[in-house]
């Protein structure tokens, strides 16, 4: 599918609506509180439901609709909801129970296996991924009310900074480690700027934030209350690192888990100075941009 197939109106809205609470939560944190204290408990619960509507409104558009995907993304945000909410009453201090472990497995394996993708048009998958960041966000945030998570873009200084930092430490590490193991190569052409804005945009947005709120906002920030802070971040790093062990191959990727686990380590650190989404998502797209304009 080319972008110009992509642009119908109903997997435009789609994308809109799947999209807004991200922003939402990202830029108006207090919203996401206020409606944390505000909804009912029924409508925190059943809410999520509503986003099975992007999933309808794409699908129509491109002639790929059944009912029985429809059933699943109206269910599924729903059942993340309830065992969330059932985590908070059963956890209030945010020390991590099975529930929320369960939660997160559960998105992880849908993600990385691609349990979900047949659901959608070809090319549009992103929307199924969007869709399901959009329940953990709903879950985590404003049902479960898990602090610390930091999951603020309106970026600082420190913010920058750290970023920076933390990327220009796991580049003078990765880039000798990746051309000795054969997994960097240097491309013999530069990009242009606008290129390499565009690309490092798209993955701030689509890759680097998703996956940083995931890993770092939601699953060491849960660790480190159980292992403390060393520990979590290692082991963080570690199941981010095997999470990439099927990409680019068919077969284990030993390589890329072994270089995405490293930089792992240093989006943890990152995140866990201020406990800040935004400063590791900065750290991420810097390296995953590097690589794949640069080195891949």
């Amino acid at each position: 599918m080319n972008f110009a197939e992509g642009l119908r109106p109903g997997a435009v809205v789609a994308a809109v609506l799947l999209l807004t609470p991200m922003l939402v939560a990202a830029f108006a944190p207090g919203t996401v509180d206020d409606l944390g204290r505000k909804l009912p408990r029924i409508i925190r619960i059943s809410a999520p439901a509503l986003l099975c509507v992007p999933y309808a409104l794409t699908s129509r558009a491109f002639g790929v609709f059944h009912w029985t995907w429809l059933v699943v993304y109206a269910l599924l945000p729903v059942a993340v909801a309830f065992l969330l909410h059932q985590a908070r009453n059963d956890d209030p201090k945010c020390r991590g129970t099975w529930r929320d472990y369960g939660v997160l497995l559960a998105l992880g394996l849908a993600v990385d296996l691609r349990w979900l993708e047949p659901a959608w048009p070809q090319g549009l998958a992103a929307l199924g991924k969007m869709l399901l960041l959009d329940a953990g966000i709903f879950g985590f945030l404003v049902v479960r009310g898990l602090h610390g998570v930091g999951f603020d873009l309106r970026l600082t200084r420190k913010d920058l900074a750290r970023g920076g930092g933390e990327y220009l430490l796991y580049a003078v590490i990765a880039v000798p480690l990746g051309l000795w193991l054969g997994f960097l190569r240097f491309h013999a052409v530069l990009p242009s700027p606008l290129r390499a804005i565009t690309a490092f945009i798209f993955t701030f947005v689509f890759i680097a934030i998703p996956e940083e709120l995931f890993f770092r906002g939601w699953l060491q920030n849960l660790l480190e209350r159980r292992m403390g802070r060393t520990v979590a971040l290692i082991a963080t790093a570690i199941l981010f690192g095997l999470a990439h062990w099927n990409k680019r191959t068919l077969h284990f990727n030993w390589r890329y888990v072994l270089m995405a686990a490293i930089a792992g380590i240093f989006y943890g650190r990152a995140w866990r100075a201020q406990r800040r989404v935004g400063a590791s998502a900065l750290t991420h797209s810097l390296v995953d941009t590097t690589w794949s304009l640069w080195l891949r």
